[in-house]
This record gives structure tokens, C-alpha cells and sequence, in this order.
């Protein structure tokens, strides 16, 4: 797209390829670039008045709440009061003690995955019920 850009933003290439062309193929190409360009005005155009109309809503709405004693900080106070934050779950008591290979007590609530040496010691025999506190 960039390779593009500079070939057309560039006069010297411009005149270059122009010469591959007869005076009717450019001519053709040239109305076909003042089309695109006035839509692309036309659109610019479209997305100012949306923006502006918009502004002016904003701005009657800013008016209107003035007027009733509101602030727009009040509106956004009251709508974080109405949401509560999700209750948080309790931690869950440790289940299982086991020494780990540095030789310190640690505890397992037998939630999530299972430490080695828990693991390891399964492995060689011994039971669950072993570890339990």
C-alpha cells in the first residue's frame, strides 16, 4: 500500500507511468479519482455532522441537569453504588500436611494440582488418609 502511496504522491513517477498511457485512459482515471475523492469528502462530511450533532446533545443534556441540580459525576456515584462487587469465597482449610524436599511443613487443601512429594509418596504406597491433618 505504502509502495503504492509514493507512486502516486511522486510527480516524477506519476509522469513516468503516465507515458504507458494514452491521454484517454488518463483522462478516464482522472474522473475516476475526482469520484473517489468526493465521496470521500461527502463521507468526512457525514462523520463532522454525526460528531456535531452529537455534541450538541451532550451539551443540551449538560444543560438540562445543570438545571435540575445534577452532575454528571452524580449519575456515574449512583450507578456504581447499584453494582455490588461479587462476594469473595472463603479460603478453604488445609486438608492434607506433607515436608517438602526442603524439609519444611507445608499443606494441601486437596484442591488443585498435587504437590510432589504428596504424589511421590502415593506412588511408593503410601495412602492419602497418611497426609491427613
Amino acid at each position: 500500500m505504502s509502495n503504492m502511496l509514493q507512486k502516486f504522491n511522486n510527480i516524477r513517477t506519476l509522469r513516468a507511468m503516465a507515458r504507458e498511457f494514452s491521454t484517454d485512459v488518463l483522462e478516464e482515471m482522472l474522473e475516476k479519482f475526482r469520484i473517489v475523492t468526493e465521496e470521500k469528502r461527502t463521507e468526512e462530511a457525514s462523520l463532522r455532522e454525526n460528531q456535531a450533532e452529537k455534541n450538541e446533545k451532550i451539551n443540551s443534556w449538560l444543560e438540562l441537569m445543570q438545571a435540575e441540580g445534577i452532575s454528571p459525576l452524580d449519575l456515574v456515584a449512583d450507578k456504581a453504588a447499584v453494582q455490588r462487587p461479587g462476594k469473595k469465597r472463603a479460603a478453604r482449610p488445609a486438608k492434607y500436611r506433607f515436608t517438602d524436599i526442603n524439609g519444611e511443613q507445608k499443606t494441601w487443601t486437596g484442591q488443585g494440582r498435587m504437590p510432589k512429594p504428596v504424589a511421590q509418596a502415593l506412588a511408593e504406597g503410601k495412602s492419602l488418609d497418611d497426609f491427613l491433618i
